[in-house]
């Protein structure tokens, strides 16, 4: 009804409306951003931007505290507290004691682990040969006594070479990394060749090719080894056209995209809210190797950018069924470029534009 009226106004009646909304819109902001109570209140009263946001932090958490009595093929906890040994382990100098306040739960939570048939098997090899590192260097204390005596109790899991042929899971020199041939110049290549690609040949892309990319995107660091992500895959062109019409920008070319693949973060994998923008860093850290995988493979590439927008949500979450817990990071379309394509030039910030010397005043 507003807007029926609003049409009826003389043009210059509508504009002075603007400048006075526009005003007060602006002074509504400068007003709840003094401070985080007055925050608090605009976003409790005046918009519900972050309402999703802030339900699926809480489920996340909620989950993360299920999930610690089992269940799943991988922990949040157990990784992220094997990493914490990882690190105590190359501290130079190291401790001859640490990592008391953790180690009880740490050892719990793989005998949680172990427990549960479907469990990762990789998983479980990493923890055990990371556990007996760390009872080998550490010395002995009450607390580092009684975990040990419970390891202790567990039978070791079998170890078997992972994919790279490496038998052994625990910490390493940095001599012990593979040689590479790739140079400097032969990267920058790779940068230069992976651009954004929106028009595709119609050759079915197969998912053998598209799961070795997620499993280059598998090795990209994140934040206390919990991976909090998964990839969701389709090859179907009329899946990816409908998921792919529920991102914004996506009008004119969403409908010829022969694969598409959904980046979801997860935020079950942290118990304090203080973490929830990981699955955004650690996210984007894997999709782009992801991306410069596929593009070593024959295929291209367009990530699609993913704002929080309620409708959108809503309408993805209809088609994929996520948990409350997990949001959409980004979409990105995958497969064979169109040699005839048009790839738009996209000129990039150089120098110091992108970059500064920090010097202290």
């Amino acid at each position: 009804m507003f807007r029926r009226l609003a049409s009826k106004l003389p043009a210059g009646v509508k504009d002075r409306l603007r400048r006075i909304l526009g005003a007060l819109r602006v002074g509504g902001l400068r007003l709840f951003s003094m401070n985080g109570f007055l925050a608090g209140v605009y976003f409790a009263f005046f918009s519900r931007r972050f309402r999703r946001e802030h339900r699926a932090v809480l489920r996340g958490r909620l989950r993360y505290y299920r999930n610690l009595e089992g269940g799943g093929r991988s922990s949040p906890q157990l990784r992220r507290n094997i990493h914490r040994l990882e690190k105590g382990l190359v501290m130079r100098p190291r401790r001859p004691v640490f990592a008391e306040g953790f180690i009880g739960e740490t050892v719990l939570a793989y005998e949680r682990a172990r427990g549960n048939a479907d469990y990762s098997p990789d998983e479980l090899q990493w923890a055990s040969h990371v556990l007996d590192a760390y009872f080998e260097a550490v010395e002995e204390t009450r607390v580092i006594a009684a975990a040990r005596r419970k390891y202790g109790s567990f039978a070791q899991p079998v170890s078997a070479p992972d994919r790279f042929g490496r038998a052994e899971s625990r910490p390493y020199p940095r001599s012990r990394l593979p040689e590479t041939s790739v140079a400097f110049d032969d990267l920058l290549m790779l940068f230069l060749r992976r651009r954004s690609v929106r028009w595709y040949l119609s050759d079915p892309v197969p998912i053998e090719l598209i799961r070795k990319a997620v499993d280059a995107a598998a090795l990209a660091p994140s934040a206390c080894n919990r991976q909090p992500f998964r990839f969701i895959i389709t090859t179907d062109p009329d899946q990816a056209h409908a998921i792919a019409a529920c991102a914004g920008g996506t009008v004119g070319f969403a409908q010829q995209l022969p694969a598409l693949i959904v980046v979801v973060g997860d935020l079950s994998a942290y118990p304090f809210e203080r973490d929830r923008h990981l699955i955004y860093i650690d996210s984007a850290l894997a999709s782009m190797q992801l991306m410069l995988a596929a593009e070593t493979l024959g295929l291209a590439t367009c990530p699609i950018n993913w704002p929080d927008v309620e409708p959108a949500e809503r309408k993805i979450q209809q088609i994929l069924e996520f948990e409350p817990h997990e949001r959409v990071i980004m979409l990105i379309a995958i497969g064979y470029g169109d040699p005839e394509g048009g790839v738009p030039f996209s000129q990039k910030k150089q120098g110091d534009l992108l970059s500064e010397e920090f010097r202290p005043k």
